[in-house]
């Protein structure tokens, strides 16, 4: 679980004769999850609320293609077989090509496929959504800006505009409620995966079965996509995981607790 504030990271202090910075929120339930984003600078230009609502969109389209809980839902439709792979939304076959990377970047920590029988690509799901619908707030100048969903987070800036940094709490998974860690998060992505907020609910891929233990994996780089994609692999496999990153995606840092 990662949260984010705006208050100044430890060992600072704010300047007392700059103004404070323009700051609005929005928040949506979306994806069976509150989604929020946090807005710096000028957050009255109309583009903002326009970008936004364009955020939802593309979340809410993202449910009605992979949700699982939705009997209409593309996926859920596709496997009925009411409808074949070549009516099906484009995103599912950008999302499959997608779950082929990711078991080959990670070695297998990460796969769509389990168990020889079960097939599920939605586990990247959330932040290649993100990281699409965030594509709109990219253009609206004079802003820098962070999208939380359920604790995952990117961050980002519109045109012409410098990043600003968001200090984002690292939860402790046996200790909820307090912050293990907190990493200064100026552009891209961060996910953690665990048990501690949804039950053991992340499975490995080599055995099929869920990953029942303690402790969370965190994980921050260039994307929130492959971040999710890294912090799931380092869940699973906590002893090799790290380092499969380290070889694959340097670009990437990681915190396993």
């Amino acid at each position: 679980m990662s949260t984010v504030t705006t208050r100044p990271a430890p060992g600072t202090t704010a300047e007392p004769t700059t103004p404070p910075v323009p700051r609005r929120a929005f928040v949506e339930q979306v994806m069976g999850l509150p989604v929020s984003v946090h807005v710096r600078g000028a957050v009255d230009r109309p583009e903002v609320a326009t970008a936004v609502g364009q955020v939802w969109g593309v979340l809410h389209r993202a449910d009605a293609v992979f949700s699982t809980w939705r009997p209409d839902s593309d996926l859920m439709r596709l496997r009925r077989g009411d409808l074949s792979a070549a009516q099906v939304h484009p995103w599912l076959a950008e999302v499959e090509q997608l779950c082929v990377e990711a078991e080959q970047r990670t070695g297998g920590l990460f796969s769509a496929s389990f168990d020889g029988a079960h097939h599920d690509p939605t586990g990247l799901v959330k932040g290649w959504a993100v990281e699409r619908a965030a594509l709109h707030l990219r253009h609206v100048p004079g802003i820098s800006w962070c999208v939380n969903a359920g604790g995952d987070l990117l961050a980002g800036s519109g045109r012409e505009t410098g990043p600003s940094t968001w200090n984002v709490g690292i939860e402790d998974p046996r200790n909820p409620g307090s912050v293990a860690a907190t990493v200064a998060l100026r552009a891209g992505g961060l996910a953690t995966s665990g048990a501690a907020a949804r039950g053991a609910h992340v499975v490995d891929p080599r055995t099929g079965a869920p990953v029942a233990r303690a402790g969370s994996a965190t994980v921050w780089g260039p994307t929130l996509l492959w971040a999710d994609v890294w912090a799931t692999a380092l869940f699973v496999d906590p002893a090799t995981g790290p380092a499969t990153l380290v070889a694959a995606d340097p670009a990437y840092r990681s915190l396993v607790l």
